[in-house]
C-alpha cells in the first residue's frame, strides 16, 4: 500500500515548490498534476484543437504521452518525447489551462494516469482536486491558500525571472478570473476536502510553509501508526485484565449514576456461542453503556479515526475495540471480526454507521449481516431508548435472535433484505414500551 499526500489549492500558493521540498526531505515521489494539464493544453493549442471539440480532444488524449522526470536542474516534463518544461509555463498556457482542465474527458484521462503513477509508491501530489477526486482516501490532505494579491505578486515575480513581460495588474486580473473559474466549474471544482488541513501561506515564507507541511505529515504518520497498532489485538495479560476491571468499575459506576441504565430482554442472548449485537446509534455514549454496564464482554467495531486520540486509543486497547476504516473494504478488520466470532466472542455493531443515522435517513450498512453469514452466527437486534441527558434513564432493549442463514436461502438479494429485517427490529425495539 502506498502513502499519499494530497496538496490542493489555487495557482500561485506555492504548491509546486513545497511538494518538491517536502518530497526531498521525506523521501516521497512528486507527481506534478498541474504540469500534466499544462501539457494537454499545450498540445491542444499546437494542434489547433478547440476546448469545445470533445471528439478531437478525445482522439488527441488517446495518443498523448506525458512523462515527468528528475533532471540535473530539477523536474523535466516531456510531452510526446519532447522537453516542454519551459513551454508549459508561459502566460498563454496560464490563460488557457483552466478551460482545458475542466473538460470531462481530459480529467478522466489524467485522473487514471495520476492514480497509476501513485500505485505502490509513497507520493506527494499537488493540484486542484487531488484530495477530493483523484485520491479521496489519501492519508494526508492539505489545502494551501493565499490572498489573490499575494498570488499575483508571486506570479509577477516568476514572470520577470523568466523574461515574460506582463504587468502586475494584468497578472492579478488573470489570477482572479482563473480562481473564480476553477472554483465554480461543474467538473471537479477547486474546493477544500472536508478532512483537509487548511494552511494560509499569504504571510509565510517558503521555509515556514515547508516546516508546517512536514509537521502535518509527521503528525498524521504517528496517528496512522497508532491506528495500525489497533489492528493487532493485544493479549489479555494480567496487567491488562486488572486495568480493565478497575476502569470498568470506575467508569461503569459513573455511567450508572448518570443514566441509571436498564437492560431488558437479556433472556434473548444466546449462551456459549458468538453473536453480533446490532443497535441503533443515538449518542457517542451508547457504546460505552453496552461495554461498561454489561456483565459479559462486548467488543465493539468502531471507526479507526477514533484511535488518533490517545485516551480513546488506550480505552480501545483495554476493551479490545476493533477498528474499521470507513468507506473502504477493510480486510484486516473483517478478519479480526470473523476470528472473534469463531472464538465465541460477542461483537457490537451500529448498522447506521453514524450517530442518529435513522433520523438522517442514511443507507444502512450490511457489514453485520455479511459477518453473521460468514461466521454462521445470529444477530441480536437492540434498541437504545433515552435522551442521554444527565440523570435521566436509559433502556437497552434486546430483541429475539435473527438467523441470517434462513433469510439467505434461495434469495439473491439476501444482504439487503437481511439488513432491512435487522433495522426493522431495531426500530421496533426503540419504540417498544418496556
Amino acid at each position: 500500500m502506498s502513502f499519499v499526500v494530497a496538496v490542493d489549492g489555487p495557482a500561485g500558493t506555492g504548491k509546486g515548490t513545497i511538494t518538491k521540498l517536502v518530497a526531498e526531505k521525506l523521501g516521497l515521489t512528486v507527481i506534478d498534476t498541474g504540469a500534466m494539464y499544462r501539457c494537454v493544453t499545450l498540445n491542444a493549442l499546437q494542434e489547433n484543437i478547440s476546448s469545445k471539440d470533445p471528439k478531437k480532444l478525445n482522439e488527441m488524449i488517446d495518443k498523448i504521452s506525458i512523462e515527468i522526470k528528475k533532471g540535473d536542474e530539477g523536474q523535466i516534463v516531456l510531452l510526446n518525447g519532447k522537453n516542454v518544461t519551459k513551454e508549459i509555463r508561459t502566460p498563454e498556457i496560464d490563460k488557457n489551462v483552466s478551460e482545458f482542465s475542466a473538460i470531462q474527458c481530459v480529467r478522466d484521462k489524467m485522473t487514471q494516469l495520476q492514480r497509476r503513477m501513485g500505485e505502490n509508491v509513497d507520493i506527494i501530489m499537488e493540484g486542484r482536486d487531488i484530495g477530493t477526486t483523484v485520491f479521496p482516501n489519501a492519508e494526508v490532505k492539505i489545502y494551501l491558500d493565499a490572498s489573490d494579491e499575494e498570488i499575483a505578486k508571486r506570479r509577477y515575480k516568476q514572470n520577470i525571472e523568466r523574461g515574460i513581460d506582463v504587468s502586475y495588474d494584468k497578472t492579478l486580473e488573470d489570477i482572479k478570473k482563473r480562481n473564480e473559474y476553477d472554483s465554480n466549474r461543474e467538473i471537479s471544482p477547486l474546493k477544500q476536502a472536508e478532512d483537509a488541513v487548511y494552511l494560509d501561506t499569504t504571510k509565510l515564507s517558503i521555509k515556514q510553509v515547508e516546516k508546517k507541511v512536514i509537521k502535518i505529515i509527521d503528525k498524521k504518520k504517528k496517528i496512522l501508526a497508532r491506528i495500525e497498532k489497533g489492528y493487532e489485538p493485544a493479549k489479555d495479560t494480567k496487567g491488562k485484565i486488572i486495568q480493565r476491571k478497575i476502569v470498568k468499575a470506575i467508569l461503569g459506576g459513573l455511567y450508572r449514576l448518570a443514566y441509571r441504565p436498564k437492560f431488558v430482554g437479556l433472556e434473548n442472548l444466546p449462551k456459549d456461542e458468538g453473536y453480533i449485537i446490532c443497535s441503533n446509534h443515538v449518542n457517542y455514549l451508547d457504546a460505552a453503556g453496552y461495554v461498561l454496564c454489561s456483565k459479559f464482554k462486548i467488543r465493539f467495531v468502531g471507526k479507526a479515526d477514533l484511535l488518533r486520540f490517545r485516551i480513546l486509543s488506550w480505552l480501545a486497547y483495554l476493551f479490545d475495540i476493533i477498528p474499521v476504516k470507513r468507506d473502504s473494504g477493510d480486510i484486516s478488520s473483517i478478519k479480526i471480526c470473523l476470528k472473534a466470532l469463531k472464538n465465541k466472542e460477542v461483537l457490537g455493531i451500529f448498522p447506521e454507521g453514524t450517530r442518529k443515522g435513522l433520523d438522517k435517513n442514511v443507507k444502512m450498512k450490511n457489514g453485520a449481516v455479511y459477518l453473521a453469514e460468514k461466521a454462521k452466527v445470529k444477530i441480536i437486534p437492540a434498541g437504545v431508548q433515552g435522551s442521554f441527558k444527565p440523570f435521566t434513564k436509559l433502556t437497552f432493549n434486546y430483541g429475539k435472535p435473527i438467523d441470517i442463514q434462513k433469510i439467505k436461502e434461495n434469495n439473491e438479494n439476501w444482504q439487503n433484505e437481511a439488513t432491512k429485517v435487522v433495522m426493522d427490529n431495531i426500530i421496533m425495539l426503540t419504540k417498544e414500551k418496556v
